[in-house]
């Protein structure tokens, strides 16, 4: 891994540092590139909420081989890890990888780990640059888009069912860019109206249909009422509002608010003790971010799976250590 991270830090020029903890301290406001934006508050805020959260160790038990195994959406998973959607290597990353190889390598990367990769969105090129990776992976991919204005979001989500994905996103929590609309290619916060409609079109398609970006039990039970199949409860890792939560502060309160939606969230994982604190707090699965750019950027392909199966092994470790068969059964009784 020290050769992998030493890799990632030449070949993204400077855009990461590739922080031995990877906590939003040293990149605060480092935007375009891999920082919190503004103070960096929320990306800090992501990893202290996480890191308050303790695990209650248990040796007396039965327990000898952990199972990860999951299914999130219909789709059967190796670990309850997913890869975030990351898109933008040009302007964020160094120019590290192109963006079609970027999209490429953590595609293929989660897939050869028994998980799956969303893949991110921007201009045309770069939300085709995903399509392209989950075409090539026979729809193994989960393209999410941003909540663009009007037509264009229909526009994309066509594009995407066309790529033969089972699951499509909308990362709502980018909302605000300004700097799309600057470029003429506007995004906005969408009404209870315009979300069920595209929730609506998204069935229509036969995708189910995942909004990424919820902080609040308010727009959790929202996006349920539109008709969402599943929730990220997201902060867009601390890059879109800097005056919000840790993820893992207020995914308890939302988790218990819903009934039907599958419930992800993203934010501060970074080991496999990480993924069993989100679990038992009512997340499903997680998402991870920013180590699956520094393992693409170090090692591409291989780089990726071994990010991924290192945090499985991470996590059955940490199941071991606290009586937990499998992650079907991960819930509170596992917090001390």
């Amino acid at each position: 891994m020290k050769t992998l991270r030493r890799q990632a830090r030449e070949r993204m020029n400077g855009a990461c540092r590739v922080c031995p903890q990877c906590d939003g301290k040293a990149c605060a406001g480092e935007l375009p590139g891999m920082g919190g934006i503004r103070t960096g508050a929320s990306f800090r805020a992501n990893v202290s909420a996480l890191e308050k959260i303790c695990l209650k160790m248990r040796l007396i038990h039965e327990v000898r081989a952990p199972e990860t195994a999951c299914e999130v959406l219909g789709l059967s998973l190796s670990m309850p890890v997913l890869i975030a959607p990351l898109a933008g290597t040009t302007f964020n990353m160094g120019n590290g990888l192109p963006e079609e190889r970027f999209a490429q390598v953590v595609t293929e990367g989660a897939r050869s780990a028994g998980t799956i990769s969303c893949t991110g969105d921007g201009t045309s090129e770069v939300f085709g640059s995903g399509l392209n990776a989950v075409q090539a992976a026979e729809g193994w991919g989960i393209p999410v888009i941003k909540p663009w204005a009007g037509e264009a979001f229909f526009e994309r989500l066509e594009r995407a069912a066309q790529a033969g994905c089972r699951v499509v996103g909308m990362d709502i929590d980018t909302a605000a860019i300004t700097a799309l609309a600057k470029s003429k290619r506007p995004v906005s916060p969408k009404s209870r109206a315009e979300l069920s409609a595209i929730v609506e079109k998204a069935h229509a398609l036969g995708l189910k249909f995942l909004l990424k970006g919820v902080l609040s039990v308010e727009d959790a039970l929202a996006a349920e009422e539109c008709g969402c199949d599943a929730i990220v409860v997201s902060n867009h890792g601390g890059r879109a509002f800097e005056a919000v939560p840790g993820t893992a502060a207020v995914l308890p309160a939302i988790a218990q608010s819903v009934r039907r939606m599958t419930v992800l969230v993203d934010g501060g994982v970074r080991a496999g003790a990480d993924v069993l604190k989100m679990l038992a707090l009512g997340a499903a699965a997680v998402l991870i971010g920013r180590p699956a750019i520094i393992a693409a950027m170090g090692g591409e392909e291989e780089g990726v799976r071994m990010l991924l199966t290192r945090m499985q092994r991470q996590l059955e470790e940490s199941m071991l250590l606290t009586g937990c068969a499998s992650v079907r059964e991960a819930g509170p009784h596992l917090l001390a």
